[in-house]
């Protein structure tokens, strides 16, 4: 028999003798479940995308041809832009933890506005989102005030308002994620002038944005014609609604905040969160 040849190193070849030599093959490797996954998500995440963009176009069209109503434009619009960022959601795979804990702060949210259902227009459910946001990252934020706007509703009643009230709750949660990704608010302890400051700028923000968002809805809503004298009415109207809103948003940031924020911040470290304040980032390991 002949012995078997010895490579340049000197060693015998690992293979036994009569063995099938394995052919290289060049073709490309098979990809994983979770490549495979991730590449069907970027498609999913595209089509929405393009699909929405057509439907705010075709919106946009109805309501210059056909004289749709610009309340339904509207509110078909506002619908339309909530659709990217849950695609964005969507596509980045939130792991089963991550879910509980946005399921837990948007459970939280809504049963602080209904605690408090007996007092006129006192509704803390901004301050939760804020906190979320500033905790978890802007796109968490929007998510868990879009959500917690659309269960609230269940209680409170569901109508074409709704989508004014996730894009206005959603707002809040991404402007307070972005605003801690500048490094303007801190992710965990907050000192007492800091906690000045967050109460005033949740105030702020209610009166400012939050509540004309929902005032724009009920001016939409409820004039068939709109002019300047019945804007200027709706929007008086509704300010001292948004200061009795802004007051609650206050009171739950400066006395609330510190102990969700440490809470959440435990969380974090536990679980290797990181704060999202983009849609083009993705989980990692924390480093607070």
């Amino acid at each position: 028999m002949e012995p078997r040849k010895r490579n340049r190193r000197g060693n015998r070849p690992a293979a036994r003798e009569g063995a099938h030599p394995v052919a290289p093959s060049s073709d490309r490797p098979t990809p994983s479940p979770a490549a495979f996954g991730r590449r069907l998500s970027r498609r999913a995440a595209l089509f929405v995308n393009v699909a929405a963009a057509v439907l705010a176009v075709a919106l946009v069209a109805a309501a210059t041809v056909w004289r749709v109503s610009p309340y339904l434009t509207a509110v078909g619009l506002i619908a339309l832009g909530l659709v990217p960022f849950f695609a964005s959601f969507e596509r980045q795979g939130p792991a089963a933890r991550e879910v509980v804990l946005l399921a837990v702060l948007v459970a939280l949210a809504v049963a602080s506005r209904a605690v408090f259902a007996l007092v006129p227009h006192f509704k803390p459910m901004a301050a939760i989102v804020m906190i979320a946001g500033i905790a978890l990252g802007s796109r968490r934020g929007f998510f868990v005030g879009a959500l917690a706007a659309l269960a609230s509703g269940f209680l409170f009643g569901q109508g074409p308002w709704t989508p004014w009230q996730m894009l206005a709750f959603g707002a809040a949660g991404l402007t307070a994620g972005a605003l801690a990704a500048r490094g303007l608010i801190p992710r965990d302890q907050l000192s007492l002038p800091r906690r000045i400051a967050l109460a005033a700028g949740g105030f702020l923000f209610v009166v400012l944005v939050l509540g004309p968002i929902l005032d724009t809805s009920s001016l939409m809503l409820m004039m068939a014609k709109i002019t300047p004298a019945s804007a200027v009415a709706i929007y008086l109207a509704g300010l001292p609604v948004n200061l009795i809103h802004g007051a609650a948003t206050a009171l739950t940031l400066f006395f609330a905040a510190n102990p969700l924020l440490n809470q959440l911040a435990r969380v974090r470290r536990k679980y290797g969160l990181r704060a999202l304040p983009g849609p083009a980032r993705s989980d990692g390991p924390v480093s607070d």
